[in-house]
């Protein structure tokens, strides 16, 4: 269906460019999303990096290349970095969008990270941001969508009116070789984080006597070279970083076994090699994800996915079809031993019938419609 008439400014994040050299979730969404927007009639201005190379109605930047360097410097040198470039993130881009003016279009912010702070968070000490999404209770223009029915769970009643359905994430289907003879070994596909579980991944394999190969960033660093330099500095900058410390300790001490691989990040050509010729993606989490991209990106090569029942897990795996959802390691183990019951067409039908980047714009464009009826004058 045509939209000639509706125009969309997208505000994209500052960190990466669209599509972005490697790792990059938002990113490769929209690389996905903007092109069948563009194909239902939809203008879309994007403000992004000037790296970036995907086509839009008009594209506008502050910054010519991404700032993803800088994502895990303190707060107060990275946080201006997303101020200045539109007030588009998480928390601040409905902040500065709350009280928008009569003669302002309205707003769809798409949240993608755990928005909500849950029970668990605060018996750890974290501050509750419940008060804060309650005062967007009254806002005449700003609306949301989460990427999963798993995120919305602790929205505060007050909130969720300003809620609309959920939009799952997207990918370019046809940039997947889809692969039906499969290799014996396995895939973790992650930044290496607690929450991802890679050290679990680890210790099933060595139990099962199966070979896994991890791909992945070690606290943003993407070359190996780089990785071990920095392993072998004690004094490295990089050992205050949670990520760096969890490769370091859990990880890098079973390199040398043979069996566990560390492949780097990967990306374009060589990350869907990767994919398609696994025997399944291992995804072993240890929090409630709130969606999962390499997760779809394997089932559309056709490659089954064993994950921990957590967050959007069940949402994407439908248990003995395109993979297993498993509540515990034990259960987890047990069905790595099966993933040969899998069909990799199942995997990858499964991908084209749920999160097709038309499927979703489709969608997108219902959201646009909805609110843009709300305020018609």
């Amino acid at each position: 269906m045509a939209s000639k008439s509706l125009r969309v400014a997208m505000l994209a994040p500052p960190w990466l460019p669209i599509p972005p050299n490697g790792y990059g979730g938002i990113e490769n969404v929209l690389d996905a999303l903007i092109p069948e927007l563009l194909k239902l009639g939809v203008k879309v201005e994007l403000f992004t990096v000037g790296e970036s190379t995907v086509k839009a109605t008009k594209t506008h930047w502050l910054y010519e290349k991404g700032q993803y360097e800088h994502i895990q410097k303190p707060a107060y040198d990275s946080a201006i970095i997303s101020v200045t470039h539109m007030h588009h993130t998480v928390v601040l881009g409905p902040m500065a969008l709350a009280n928008l003016s009569d003669g302002f279009p309205p707003v769809l912010h798409t949240l993608h990270n755990p928005p909500f702070t849950t029970p668990a968070a605060t018996k750890q000490g974290i501050p509750d941001n419940v008060a804060m999404w309650e005062q967007f209770e009254n806002t005449k223009k700003l609306y949301f969508t989460c990427i999963s029915k798993a995120m919305t769970t602790h929205a505060p009643p007050s909130f969720r009116k300003r809620m609309l359905p959920v939009v799952y994430n997207t990918v370019n289907i046809c940039d997947f070789p889809f692969l039906e003879k499969k290799e014996d070994y396995f895939i973790t596909f992650a930044r290496f984080h607690p929450d991802k579980g890679q050290a679990q991944a680890v210790h099933a394999c060595l139990e099962l006597d199966v070979p896994l190969k991890m791909a992945g960033a070690v606290a943003g660093i993407t070359k190996q070279r780089k990785v071990l330099m920095e392993l072998a500095n004690p004094l490295s900058a990089y050992r205050s970083l949670l990520d760096f410390r969890y490769f370091s300790d859990q990880i890098f001490p079973y390199l040398d076994d043979g069996r566990i691989e560390h492949v780097g990040e990967l990306a374009g050509q060589a990350k869907c090699t990767f994919m398609a010729r696994a025997k399944a993606l291992l995804a072993p989490i240890q929090w409630d994800e709130p969606f999962g991209m390499a997760t779809v990106e394997a089932l559309a090569c056709g490659t089954p996915v064993v994950a921990i029942n957590r967050g959007a897990m069940p949402e994407i795996i439908k248990h003995g079809v395109n993979g297993f959802l498993a509540n515990n390691m034990r259960d987890f183990k047990r069905y790595m031993r099966r993933v040969d019951e899998i069909d990799p067409a199942a995997c990858r039908a499964s991908v084209e019938k749920v999160f097709s980047a038309r499927n979703i714009a489709t969608q997108y464009l219902q959201r646009y419609r909805t609110i843009v009826g709300k305020h018609k004058k």
